[in-house]
């Protein structure tokens, strides 16, 4: 064999061999395949205790629905601006002040009660009052304690959608 096909033989052999090596190693790296539903939650409820803004506002208009009682947990400027009918303001559960007030509402309540807490500030997974609201409310032992799920903000997911609103104190 002369030197030229030795050294194109040597050549084929060396690329092929690159390109096996580069299939294992991209077959090496991990590939997620996890969906969004399989990411892990970092939120302290189940999903079957969110209720959503349609779901809430249907109940508060059906004559035979029964209505829960529903607690804002947000800033008392946003509650004034405007609220769920109805709702309540305690306190804003991201201080300790507020969460104190919101504790001490609660001790007067059956534990038993339909209870919804919401806030609507900003951006569900970064707001920074449903969660401390939530574990107090759960840790204080209601049963039927369910979260108002508001993925952008009140003003858009209720108000901007015509749900019923009431404003003031």
């Amino acid at each position: 064999m002369s030197l030229f096909r030795q050294l194109r033989a040597l050549g084929f052999l060396f690329a092929s061999s690159l390109i096996f090596l580069f299939a294992i190693a991209v077959g090496a790296i991990p590939v997620s395949t996890a969906s969004g539903d399989d990411k892990k939650s970092v939120d302290p409820w189940a999903s079957s205790q969110t209720l959503e803004p349609a779901q809430l506002a249907k109940m508060l208009t059906d004559k035979y629905s029964s209505v829960p009682t529903v607690v804002f947990v947000g800033f008392r400027s946003l509650y004034v601006g405007g609220h769920v009918p109805d709702a309540a303001f305690h306190g804003t559960a991201s201080t300790e002040q507020g969460l104190a007030e919101l504790r001490a509402w609660a001790a007067t309540v059956p534990r038993s009660t339909d209870l919804v807490i919401y806030c609507g500030c900003c951006p569900f997974d970064k707001c920074p009052n449903i969660r401390p609201a939530y574990t107090a409310m759960s840790s204080m032992g209601f049963k039927k304690l369910r979260v108002l799920a508001i993925p952008t903000s009140f003003a858009v997911d209720w108000a901007g959608k015509g749900y019923p609103m009431q404003k003031g104190m």
